[in-house]
């Protein structure tokens, strides 16, 4: 893809609308010094002298859309508690969509605790309700993303397995959807790959993937190869995408052969939150009518972007060229000897 290309694409996304409908969880980080280690247990003190919140999960999908300049609007569920409150705070001071959120004060609003000593992750701390939405609440989401149907480009499902997504909801939202002309992307936790049935798009990880076929992991490329390209058929989907850390990505069409993307990774400090990126740039870039390639190829830039940063992060569009310029760079032209 040339850099022409790439500005004509990054530069749609402002026209794009995309629903997100999925997991919300705070994600807080509390950063400090370790200096010794407890008397109570062999566990080293953290002093915290700063906390901070972001974003996670669908989240923060919704906000990697609206920092790339594309139009969100978030479906989930929170707590109506402190946390709940903290979060609406967060999605609105980043322009982002919230009607299409529910407040539940029998359910408490998802938190990932990270604490941070010595420029490293020491534990991480989950407080969560997980049980499945029931059935009146699932009508509501969907009455309510058929509502504003008609300026959505498509809808991305962020599915943590928490309970906000489940397989009567999504048939419901992939038949009425797909049949509008919007597409379905969907980044999957369960195993049982069924559930994503007749998606547009589903974007594994190499582990969830080997996974939903019953294999512990891949045990060379032309497993994975043909292992994707399984999947894709098996679920009757349009696309499937493979993320692979740090050996980038695998897309699986429809009547061509799969291609793999090399990581655009300059230097890795954290992948948390990198799957979400990944989704929210392919979605925008299939808004703005990116070939499949090119959708893959900047979600791997934007991808790129974001493991270079400790914590939840996003990738702006300015960030996507700045490394697609410095990638530009580190290549040989091709009358090089």
């Amino acid at each position: 893809m040339e850099r022409k290309d790439l500005v004509s694409i990054i530069d749609k996304f402002k026209h794009c609308n995309i629903a997100v409908l999925g997991d919300i969880m705070l994600d807080m980080f509390c950063w400090g010094k370790v200096e010794r280690i407890s008397p109570e247990a062999p566990v080293p003190i953290v002093h915290v002298n700063e906390e901070t919140f972001k974003m996670g999960g669908a989240a923060n999908v919704a906000n990697n859309i609206a920092a790339m300049g594309g139009n969100a609007y978030i479906f989930g569920i929170i707590g109506d508690d402190g946390n709940g409150r903290k979060m609406l705070e967060l999605l609105t001071k980043s322009g982002i969509e919230t009607d299409g959120i529910i407040a539940d004060s029998g359910r408490q609003t998802s938190i990932k605790i990270r604490v941070l000593g010595r420029n490293q992750q020491m534990i991480r701390i989950d407080k969560e309700d997980i049980q499945p939405i029931d059935y009146e609440r699932q009508k509501i989401f969907l009455e309510r993303l058929i509502k504003m149907s008609d300026k959505l480009d498509g809808i991305i499902i962020s599915d943590y397995a928490k309970g906000m997504v489940s397989k009567d909801l999504l048939d419901e939202i992939v038949k009425k959807f797909r049949k509008a002309g919007k597409f379905i992307n969907i980044d999957p936790k369960v195993k049982n790959f069924e559930i994503y049935q007749k998606a547009t798009l589903i974007t594994p990880n190499a582990s969830e993937a080997a996974a939903a076929l019953g294999l512990e992991r891949f045990s060379s490329e032309e497993e994975l190869l043909k292992g994707g390209d399984t999947l894709r058929k098996q679920h009757s989907l349009d696309m499937l995408l493979i993320t692979r850390s740090e050996k980038g990505m695998s897309l699986f069409r429809k009547s061509a052969p799969p291609i793999t993307i090399p990581t655009e990774a300059i230097n890795v400090y954290d992948v948390t939150g990198a799957g979400d990126t990944v989704i929210s740039t392919f979605s925008l870039a299939m808004a703005a009518n990116a070939t499949p390639e090119q959708a893959a190829e900047i979600s791997n830039l934007a991808a790129g972007v974001v493991v270079g940063k400790v914590g939840t992060a996003f990738a702006t569009t300015d960030e996507i060229l700045a490394h697609f310029d410095k990638r530009s760079l580190k290549k040989p032209s091709s009358g090089s000897q």
